[in-house]
């Protein structure tokens, strides 16, 4: 096993030189806007896999998968050369859903604000279902209480005495 320092040094190093291959050197008319997301490497160092992210319609991100599966030899030839590891690691091409997912989200939290708003304007509206001060304050001296200094629940007023 490797060290897991060393296996992501040389992850962000395959990320660097894929993204540097894929913006100067490959000139696939099929290859699309592609960002690379991330790199993952085994902790043997044999497999490593590249996420990307291709701005565009569904037919682009095929075309631009197509593209890169066909140049992952010259992408890989490279990654050997430029990062000097006995054996070099195999490339695996993910697509990475980061973009649908933050659209999810931002769907999500949209349907959460309108709610809210919702409960906004129907709280706006919204009267007390009981007494304003629905919390039983102590009787004044005198109201309410009978002539032993109890009130109606039994309890004792202040300012009285109970014999």
């Amino acid at each position: 096993m490797v060290d897991a320092a060393r296996a992501r040094k040389l992850a962000d190093r395959i990320q660097q030189i894929v993204a540097e291959m894929l913006e100067r050197r490959i000139k696939d008319p099929r290859l699309g806007f592609v960002t690379v997301t991330d790199t993952r490497i085994t902790n043997d160092l044999r497999d490593a896999t590249v996420y990307y992210t291709v701005y565009g319609t569904e037919a682009e991100r095929a075309d631009t998968a197509a593209a890169l599966e066909s140049a992952k030899g010259v992408i890989r030839a490279e990654v050997g050369r430029k990062t000097g590891v006995r054996h070099t690691p195999s490339l695996t091409f993910e697509l990475d859903s980061v973009m649908e997912n933050a659209a999810h989200i931002d769907d999500l939290l949209a349907q959460a604000r309108a709610r809210d708003a919702e409960v906004a304007r129907a709280a706006q509206s919204a009267q007390w279902a009981g007494e304003a001060n629905p919390y039983k304050e102590p009787a004044a001296a005198g109201e309410d209480a009978d002539e032993d200094g109890h009130d109606e629940e039994g309890d004792v007023t202040p300012g009285r005495a109970s014999s």
